[in-house]
Protein backbone atom coordinates (compact mmCIF):
# COMPACT_ATOMS: atom_id res chain seq x y z
CA UNK A 1 0.00 0.00 0.00
CA UNK A 2 1.46 3.33 -1.23
CA UNK A 3 1.67 5.89 1.65
CA UNK A 4 0.85 8.79 -0.95
CA UNK A 5 -3.04 7.42 -1.27
CA UNK A 6 -3.71 7.50 2.44
CA UNK A 7 -6.36 9.98 3.04
CA UNK A 8 -8.34 11.20 6.76
CA UNK A 9 -12.13 12.15 5.97
CA UNK A 10 -13.45 15.02 7.87
CA UNK A 11 -15.73 13.36 10.64
CA UNK A 12 -14.98 9.69 10.34
CA UNK A 13 -12.54 8.04 12.62
CA UNK A 14 -9.35 6.45 10.94
CA UNK A 15 -7.41 6.37 7.85
CA UNK A 16 -7.95 5.56 4.29
CA UNK A 17 -6.65 4.20 1.12
CA UNK A 18 -8.00 6.45 -2.04
CA UNK A 19 -9.32 4.18 -4.67
CA UNK A 20 -10.93 6.69 -6.93
CA UNK A 21 -12.32 10.21 -7.67
CA UNK A 22 -16.22 9.64 -8.67
CA UNK A 23 -18.24 12.82 -9.49
CA UNK A 24 -18.73 14.59 -6.06
CA UNK A 25 -16.45 12.82 -4.15
CA UNK A 26 -14.22 9.95 -3.82
CA UNK A 27 -13.73 6.22 -3.21
CA UNK A 28 -11.93 4.88 -0.30
CA UNK A 29 -10.98 2.14 1.43
CA UNK A 30 -11.37 2.08 5.07
CA UNK A 31 -8.08 0.70 6.35
CA UNK A 32 -9.84 -0.98 9.60
CA UNK A 33 -12.62 -3.44 8.07
CA UNK A 34 -10.97 -2.94 4.38
CA UNK A 35 -14.56 -1.89 2.97
CA UNK A 36 -14.56 0.92 0.18
CA UNK A 37 -17.53 3.61 0.21
CA UNK A 38 -18.09 6.71 -1.29
CA UNK A 39 -17.68 9.69 0.37
CA UNK A 40 -19.64 13.36 -0.19
CA UNK A 41 -17.26 15.88 -0.70
CA UNK A 42 -20.44 17.84 0.30
CA UNK A 43 -20.48 16.59 3.63
CA UNK A 44 -16.95 16.91 4.61
CA UNK A 45 -13.08 17.60 3.29
CA UNK A 46 -10.78 15.06 2.67
CA UNK A 47 -6.99 15.14 3.45
CA UNK A 48 -3.76 13.87 1.83
CA UNK A 49 -1.99 12.33 5.15
CA UNK A 50 1.09 13.20 3.68
CA UNK A 51 0.20 16.40 3.52
CA UNK A 52 -0.95 17.36 7.57
CA UNK A 53 1.27 19.72 9.38
CA UNK A 54 1.63 19.51 12.80
CA UNK A 55 2.45 22.69 14.79
CA UNK A 56 6.02 23.11 16.78
CA UNK A 57 7.68 25.47 18.90
CA UNK A 58 9.71 26.54 15.72
CA UNK A 59 8.44 25.91 12.10
CA UNK A 60 5.18 23.96 11.22
CA UNK A 61 6.80 20.00 10.81
CA UNK A 62 4.86 17.21 8.48
CA UNK A 63 3.20 14.68 10.37
CA UNK A 64 5.83 12.20 8.86
CA UNK A 65 8.73 13.36 10.85
CA UNK A 66 6.31 13.12 13.96
CA UNK A 67 5.18 9.18 12.44
CA UNK A 68 9.06 8.51 12.18
CA UNK A 69 9.91 9.57 15.72
CA UNK A 70 7.72 7.59 16.83
CA UNK A 71 8.85 4.54 14.90
CA UNK A 72 12.19 5.46 15.82
CA UNK A 73 11.59 5.68 19.83
CA UNK A 74 11.94 2.95 22.45
CA UNK A 75 9.01 4.44 24.27
CA UNK A 76 5.48 2.79 24.27
CA UNK A 77 2.59 3.51 22.79
CA UNK A 78 0.19 4.99 25.11
CA UNK A 79 -3.22 4.33 25.44
CA UNK A 80 -5.22 6.50 23.29
CA UNK A 81 -7.75 7.22 26.19
CA UNK A 82 -5.52 9.02 29.16
CA UNK A 83 -4.69 12.96 27.54
CA UNK A 84 -1.82 12.62 30.41
CA UNK A 85 -0.38 9.78 29.17
CA UNK A 86 -0.07 10.88 25.35
CA UNK A 87 1.26 14.20 26.42
CA UNK A 88 4.21 12.49 28.47
CA UNK A 89 4.96 10.34 25.28
CA UNK A 90 5.21 13.19 23.16
CA UNK A 91 7.25 15.02 25.18
CA UNK A 92 10.10 12.07 25.58
CA UNK A 93 8.86 11.11 21.35
CA UNK A 94 9.11 14.99 20.10
CA UNK A 95 9.65 17.10 22.58
CA UNK A 96 9.21 20.79 20.13
CA UNK A 97 5.50 19.87 19.34
CA UNK A 98 3.19 23.13 20.44
CA UNK A 99 1.41 21.45 23.24
CA UNK A 100 -0.94 24.74 23.30
CA UNK A 101 -1.72 24.25 20.14
CA UNK A 102 -1.23 20.56 19.61
CA UNK A 103 -4.44 18.57 21.70
CA UNK A 104 -5.08 15.80 23.19
CA UNK A 105 -7.39 15.00 20.74
CA UNK A 106 -4.65 15.62 18.13
CA UNK A 107 -2.22 13.24 19.80
CA UNK A 108 -5.10 10.62 20.13
CA UNK A 109 -5.40 10.70 16.09
CA UNK A 110 -1.88 10.36 15.78
CA UNK A 111 -1.31 7.12 18.10
CA UNK A 112 -4.27 5.42 16.07
CA UNK A 113 -2.63 6.35 12.80
CA UNK A 114 0.73 5.27 13.75
CA UNK A 115 -0.62 2.47 14.94
CA UNK A 116 -2.47 1.67 11.82
CA UNK A 117 0.57 2.43 9.67
CA UNK A 118 2.71 0.00 11.62
CA UNK A 119 -0.25 -2.75 11.85
CA UNK A 120 -0.51 -2.94 7.55
CA UNK A 121 3.22 -2.50 7.60
CA UNK A 122 2.63 1.20 5.44
CA UNK A 123 6.32 2.40 5.22
CA UNK A 124 6.39 5.93 6.12
CA UNK A 125 7.65 8.44 3.08
CA UNK A 126 9.13 11.68 4.53
CA UNK A 127 7.81 14.94 3.16
CA UNK A 128 9.19 16.44 0.29
CA UNK A 129 7.94 19.98 -0.76
CA UNK A 130 8.48 19.72 -4.09
CA UNK A 131 10.87 16.95 -6.17
CA UNK A 132 13.81 18.59 -7.89
CA UNK A 133 13.49 18.42 -12.01
CA UNK A 134 16.60 16.78 -12.98
CA UNK A 135 19.04 19.31 -14.39
CA UNK A 136 16.99 22.61 -12.79
CA UNK A 137 20.42 23.77 -11.37
CA UNK A 138 22.34 23.31 -14.17
CA UNK A 139 22.57 26.06 -17.06
CA UNK A 140 22.39 25.25 -20.49
CA UNK A 141 24.93 26.11 -22.96
CA UNK A 142 24.88 26.36 -26.48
Amino acid sequence: MDYSKLVTITGIPGLFELVGNKGGGILAKNLDDETIKFFSERKGGFSQLQGIEIFTIRENVNISEIFIAMRDTIEELPSEKDPKALRSYFEKVYPDLDFDRVYASDMKKMVKWFSILKAKDIAIKAYKDEPEEEGSTEESSE
